[in-house]
């Protein structure tokens, strides 16, 4: 995948996520889907439950008149009906029909029977909030998160994890007959994680102005809004530890933060990322120009309240975008990669480099894309999306030789020193597109026996999946964070004359509305 966690961007230049994230084996015997020991049974709505995702929920105790609507047409907003939620969308909405109109119903569960308000009238769809529960959901429960719906993060932390997990492989399954035309597509057992909780290892925040100084959050879905994060349940330990003394410094030394109106001040976002080989911490601000006024004392301050801190950079942003990242990237204090490990891979990150937000996850994903590829140390591979080289250098012992591309030169950057760190000889990284590459390498003799694909959330592009056809490697393997996607594009192999043999979800973000999902496509 390239989300949150959580829109076509680069891997390394993500916006600041509104809904997960900010985006991907065979442990066939890890497969586990266990709740979370703390969730409790969520069969009466009270107390947090209000915070499903843009749901209002107004329990008035009085009933609420139904439409007596002939057709969907008719249906106005202020107008209520009563819907039965079949499934969950791809934005962790409860999906349900009136009349064979869908209608989207925000924190809704599949099973549960609502009368719902109409918000929205569109011509495929309509929009609508809960007002009453007719039948509730046996899985849903109490979201553990103060401020869950409001921050938009997490879509799915009011429904029991195995039930996540049935919802997200539907998503994938009904993905690909709607897409692909395929009455019964080849998926396994999704991947669950072993604990669905506390594995992010980076938090992007927006910084803004609160009573008591300088704030990080995430904006609430569909605004400008922050909302300020406490400890956050998705998030590992040491990143929740590092953003409080983030937090704490800035109110310290009282850091200019950036107004988006006005454009005065510096501070803009602020980027965590903790190591699972060290537990050290990489600290980044991103700042409107190239002042970043107090910055000395900052520093001072963050490494008397953060002992883990290995790196502090900065990244200047001058943009009205909601990328994240600008261009340039400065190492103020410290060491100017971080050490990282993802199974026996060891990697050194740059503030920038993407890197798969849920380790433990990434290599059941990994492992997959390796039994995909099946390998026998005789083939060639090209990985056309390679980020900073982490599936590249996967399969490199296990192939003869690999080549990865990626459009971003500083990820490029970092997928060759990642193979020097790992002595991988036999890997090679190129700047620009696998497209552009793969004609390149033809004219010259070389052709692959497995392309490895792991594109942005719009997928891999008509000119790539043409140079495939054209080509026609024996095995492509297709990663996506974008069940849609994928099956559009899985459908555009399949008519040039591919195979597909199966699909393999894995739950990278729990708590999210995401699935990631691996597909091997055999040429025929």
């Amino acid at each position: 995948m390239r989300h949150n966690p959580f829109s076509g961007e680069h891997k390394n230049s993500r916006p600041i996520p509104n809904g997960g994230t900010d985006r991907r084996t065979d442990s066939r015997a890890n497969r586990r889907t266990h709740e979370h020991p703390n969730s409790r049974s969520g069969d009466r709505m009270k107390s947090r439950e209000h915070h499903a995702p843009a749901a209002r929920l107004e329990h008035t105790g009085t009933a609420a008149s139904v439409s007596r609507a002939a057709s969907a047409e008719q249906l106005r907003p202020g107008d209520v009906v009563v819907v039965t939620v079949k499934r969950i969308g791809i934005n962790g909405e409860g999906i349900g029909y009136f009349r064979r109109k869908a209608v989207f119903v925000p924190g809704a569960l599949p099973g549960e029977v609502v009368k719902a308000r109409v918000t929205a009238v569109h011509p495929r769809h309509l929009e609508a909030e809960t007002v009453e529960y007719e039948r509730r959901s046996p899985d849903r429960t109490e979201a553990p998160c103060p401020v869950y719906g409001p921050c938009g993060g997490c879509q799915l932390q009011h429904l029991r994890y195995n039930a996540q997990l049935r919802a997200k492989e539907e998503l994938v399954r009904e993905s690909f007959e709607r897409y692909a035309g395929m009455a019964s597509p080849p998926i396994r057992p999704i991947l669950g994680a072993d604990d669905p909780w506390g594995y992010r290892n980076k938090a992007q925040l927006r910084v803004g102005v609160g009573r008591d100084g300088p704030i990080l959050g995430l904006y609430a879905p569909g605004s400008h809004r922050l909302i300020e994060m406490p400890a956050c349940a998705v998030q590992h330990p040491v990143v929740n530890r590092a953003v409080e003394a983030v937090r704490g410094a800035l109110r310290e030394v009282r850091v200019p933060v950036w107004n988006e109106k006005t454009g005065e001040g510096a501070l803009k976002s602020v980027v965590v990322r903790a190591s699972r080989a060290d537990g050290r911490v990489q600290v980044t601000f991103v700042t409107a120009g190239r002042e970043l006024p107090g910055k000395n004392a900052l520093i001072r301050e963050l490494r008397r309240r953060l002992p883990e801190l290995a790196s502090v950079a900065q990244n200047i942003n001058p943009d009205r975008t909601p990328l994240v990242f600008g261009d340039e990237t400065l190492t103020l204090w410290g060491n100017d990669r971080l050490d990282e490990t993802l199974g026996r891979l060891r990697l050194r990150l740059s503030p920038r480099a993407f890197f798969q937000l849920n380790p433990e996850q990434t290599v059941r994903l990994y492992d997959t894309v390796l039994e995909a590829a099946a390998l026998t140390g005789r083939e060639r591979v090209v990985d056309a999306f390679c980020g900073t080289g982490t599936i590249a250098l996967w399969l490199a012992p296990h192939a003869a030789e690999v080549r990865g591309v990626e459009s971003v030169a500083e990820a490029v950057a970092d997928a060759r020193e990642n193979a020097r760190t790992n002595g991988a000889a036999n890997a090679f990284f190129f700047e620009g597109t696998a497209e552009h590459w793969l004609a390149v390498w033809e004219k010259k003799g070389f052709r692959p026996d497995v392309v490895v694909a792991d594109p942005p959330r719009t997928g891999c592009g008509e000119s790539l999946l043409r140079t495939v056809l054209d080509m026609r490697p024996p095995r492509f393997v297709y990663v996506s964070c974008n069940p849609a996607t994928l099956a559009k594009d899985c459908k555009r192999l399949l008519d040039g004359g591919y195979r597909l043999e199966w699909l393999q979800p894995v739950d990278m973000f729990p708590q999210t509305a995401h699935v990631e999902c691996c597909a091997l496509l055999v040429a025929g």
